[in-house]
């Protein structure tokens, strides 16, 4: 586990309900919790919440981040334009365990219409508790930062 207890949280209006359910349970477990995600339903665009929460990922500042949207699939794409992050989206434990252990992912993005919310707690659980192998999955992950140029 990161030194670091930090870890940042956003969303877009259609997953509000799930960030915060989201925001209590990792707070439960230790982890101080940045949410930046917008407060009313009002309409908002995904890719600001990805980007923004992102950037407190590659900066340092956090630690992990989390990321939600309906599908979690626009809000991650837009995550892993910043350089230095590794998002994956994951509607199941499983990968979310893989993505951390195999891929050094360092946000997580979910989908509030894809999956309920007890569910999107047992992924959480798995990412936050899996940790990066290295090992034979280093290379391939330098792999992939090399890509970012």
């Amino acid at each position: 586990m990161t030194a670091n207890k930090r870890i940042v949280l956003s969303s877009d209006h259609a997953a509000i309900p799930l960030r915060q359910a989201i925001a209590a349970h990792v707070a439960d477990k230790g982890w101080e919790v940045v949410d930046i995600g917008p407060t009313t339903t009002e309409s908002t665009d995904y890719p600001r919440h990805g980007e923004a929460a992102a950037r407190r990922v590659a900066s340092g500042e956090c630690a992990l981040g989390i990321v939600v949207c309906g599908t979690g699939q626009g809000i991650m794409m837009a995550a892993n334009k910043v350089k230095g992050v590794r998002c994956g989206v994951c509607a199941d434990t499983f990968s979310a365990r893989m993505i951390r252990a195999h891929n050094d992912a360092n946000m997580l993005a979910l989908g509030a219409r894809v999956v309920g919310e007890g569910l999107a707690l047992d992924i959480v659980d798995a990412f936050l508790a899996a940790e990066f192998e290295g090992g034979r999955h280093a290379p391939r992950v330098a792999m992939i930062k090399a890509l970012e140029g």
